[in-house]
């Protein structure tokens, strides 16, 4: 399909620079068999069904942002996907200046040898010494802001909890899963009681999800992997509530990603450990969800084609015509909505 058809004007006062507060009151947009509803996010209970599954991703997000030197050249990296032990693949700003076997300074002891380029032109980073690379980011590191963010402010110590959901168990991350900011401790109580169940997944989310997508037709775009696993119990218990007329709804688009990763041709997900760069576009037949919680997106972007193909090009396009008539915030720290296709409805 062509990218064009995914584009739409979005005002710049729309992007959300801080999240709501508290979390849970953000705005909601239902999109159902119904006519769309403008609720907030404490209204999930109600929107929902007893017997319904929300899927959170429990990825924790990395201080994987570095500012460090290479001789005399500032050298910026973002890293977006392990490789090893010691080893990340990492974005790099000033590329031209770093070579293979050259080692950059990042400050507090820390320091790292470039290893290969590759075809999208992330660098390999060998992280010296003994110590855990997860303690060597703390010290030197900053939380990776998406782009779009960043380029309005910088980070701040909020953003170190601002930045991280409250399932975030799993280090990993360069990136939030974004959807499940809005849930609190206090909403997930209501949502219990409304006999609404919960569990998690695991996918760590790369930078590359911010990249934009340069092909023209979206059969040339090529993903990043990124890692994900979802263990026997959980998949049981995906399965188990679709058996008993129950419905599966992803919160964000990396539990959909990772789910859909992991279900079959026959709808049942099966247990998965390893890389996905499964991408999503109009025409594509959902196997293991029946909907979605994830918040606004980006023009021209993957998930803005994600969302397209769970509910229809021309209805998302008019969903967000409306969401940007109405004031709502977008992108990471936004609104949410809630997606059900009429056939999970």
């Amino acid at each position: 399909m062509n990218v064009d058809l995914f584009d739409f004007d979005l005002p710049n006062e729309r992007i959300a620079l801080r999240p709501a507060s508290p979390r849970d009151s953000a705005r909601l947009l239902v999109l159902d068999g119904a006519a769309p509803r403008d609720r907030i996010v404490t209204d999930l209970p109600a929107e929902l069904r007893a017997g319904d599954l929300l899927v959170f991703n429990d990825t924790r997000v990395i201080p994987a942002q570095l500012e460090g030197m290479r001789g005399a050249a500032k050298i910026g990296a973002t890293l977006h996907k392990r490789e090893g032990p010691r080893r990340w693949r990492a974005f790099i700003r000033n590329a031209k200046r770093l070579r293979d076997g050259d080692t950059i300074d990042f400050g507090s002891g820390v320091s790292a040898i470039a290893g290969d380029r590759a075809d999208d032109g992330s660098f390999a980073l060998d992280f010296a010494g003994d110590e855990p690379v997860e303690l060597l980011l703390e010290r030197a590191g900053r939380m990776p802001l998406p782009p779009y963010i960043a380029a309005k402010r910088p980070t701040d110590a909020r953003d170190a909890d601002d930045y991280q959901t409250m399932f975030a168990r799993e280090a990993g991350a360069v990136a939030a899963p974004t959807a499940a900011l809005h849930f609190t401790p206090g909403l997930m109580a209501a949502l219990d009681a409304a006999g609404i169940g919960h569990t998690t997944l695991t996918l760590h989310v790369g930078a590359g999800t911010f990249l934009p997508v340069k092909a023209e037709d979206t059969a040339d775009h090529r993903m990043h992997a990124e890692w994900g696993r979802i263990d026997a119990a959980t998949a049981d218990r995906l399965n188990a509530v679709r058996a008993s007329g129950g419905r599966v709804i992803a919160v964000g688009t990396t539990s959909l990603r990772l789910i859909e990763s992991a279900a079959g041709e026959d709808g049942m997900v099966r247990p998965f450990e390893g890389d996905t760069s499964i991408f999503i576009t109009p025409g594509y037949r959902f196997r293991g969800i029946d909907g979605l919680v994830t918040n606004f997106h980006l023009p021209r972007s993957t998930l803005f084609m994600l969302v397209s193909a769970l509910m229809g090009l021309e209805r998302m396009q008019a969903a967000y015509a409306h969401a940007i008539a109405a004031d709502y915030r977008f992108y990471s720290y936004g609104d949410a909505s809630l997606l059900i296709p009429d056939r999970a409805g």
